[in-house]
């Protein structure tokens, strides 16, 4: 069986946990999931969150993909539209048509090429944090680590872990916006 780059991304995501292949799978869809979400009037910074959403859900849930039942696009792109829509019911705004349909138009260059950007200047913020900040923070949003996990795997105090969870966050987003 023929199988595009993005299932075999997936299925090494699914059955070995393979960093490389969700950051392919990342660098892929992101751009596209962002541009799809915007088309439905979200602010870019929303639309943003909903992209780290997704993916981390495509992360946490890549046990459930089954390349026999749906196309990975269909599958990252039906995880988009169904926490998109949860997002617009919480805020009692009405669900865009868009939202409604199967993708069918891929997000322009320029929709491209901006989160292409904003990647690599969220990559660099990264690489500014000091070395314990960003390891816990990969062991909490990449590791999907509870505090109390990351605590056990450390052997650092649980203050300790939630402080330099924070104080790293806050220094991104700091970081992000020098960057920008």
């Amino acid at each position: 069986m023929d199988m595009s780059p993005e299932t075999t991304w997936m299925l090494a995501v699914r059955d070995k946990r393979c960093r490389e292949s969700f950051g392919a799978l990342f660098d892929h869809f992101a751009p596209r999931l962002k541009g799809f979400i915007m088309r439905s009037g979200t602010t870019a910074d929303q639309a943003e969150e909903i992209v780290q959403d997704v993916m981390l859900t495509v992360w946490r849930k890549a046990s459930h993909f089954d390349p026999h039942r749906a196309q990975v696009s269909a599958w990252i792109y039906q995880i988009a539209r169904n926490r998109h829509i949860d997002i617009m019911r919480k805020e009692r705004r009405p669900v865009p048509e868009a939202l409604k349909e199967e993708p069918n138009t891929e997000p322009d260059a320029g929709q491209i090429l901006a989160l292409e950007q904003e990647t690599r200047v969220l990559k660099l913020a990264i690489s500014r944090l000091s070395e314990d900040q960003r390891d816990l923070i990969e062991k909490a949003y990449l590791g999907e680590l509870s505090h109390t996990e990351i605590q056990e795997q450390t052997g650092l105090p649980l203050g300790t872990v939630k402080s330099r969870i924070r104080l790293g966050l806050e220094r991104l987003r700091h970081e992000l916006r020098e960057l920008r």
